[in-house]
């Protein structure tokens, strides 16, 4: 088994359920069990409009035995599934799932590069892998120095809880 991060951010519609049903989808595959789920954040809109409306965002740390590869695209699947258009670049949508580590494995390639290329300039990303890796070391990535150095400004802990299925 290897472990993996997968980062979840929305801003359309019903933004907890819009989580939640990713994380129900994500629960589904084969070769992934889900171990653990970070808060809920709202996050100001970083790199898009400011009219695009605030973003919800968490983290899942998943046990897998599928590829990153495969993995990934399972998320592309469940973002086509559940209606994300790519209309423009950072433009508003209603989930995007980002794989952010997998077991320390590295990578740069036009498909994919692990860990994920901008997860160190993220405080959106960075709170809530802090709180599945409390050291801020996870596997091929220390981040607890840059998320202190960039603070958290526009990034806020919900009361907004994900559920985990058992399926």
């Amino acid at each position: 088994m290897s472990e993996a991060v997968i980062a979840l951010g929305t801003n359309l519609g019903n933004r907890i359920e819009n989580i939640n049903a990713a994380v129900r989808a994500i629960a589904k595959l084969n070769g992934v069990k889900i171990i653990k789920a970070s808060s809920v954040y709202e996050t100001e809109p970083v790199d898009c409009g400011e009219d695009d409306g605030y973003f919800y965002n968490a983290a899942l740390l998943v046990e897998t035995t599928v590829s990153p590869s495969l993995l990934l695209g399972e998320c592309l699947g469940i973002e086509a599934a559940m209606g994300r258009v790519r209309e423009k670049k950072n433009g508003p949508r209603i989930i995007d799932l980002d794989l952010i580590l997998y077991d320390g494995f590295k990578s740069e390639s036009f498909e994919l590069t692990l860990p994920h290329p901008r997860v160190l300039e993220r405080a959106f990303v960075m709170a809530p892998l802090m709180e599945l890796y409390p050291s801020g070391r996870a596997p091929g990535l220390f981040f607890g120095p840059h998320l202190r150095e960039i603070g958290m400004d526009g990034v806020v802990k919900t009361e907004k809880e994900i559920i985990i299925p058992i399926y």
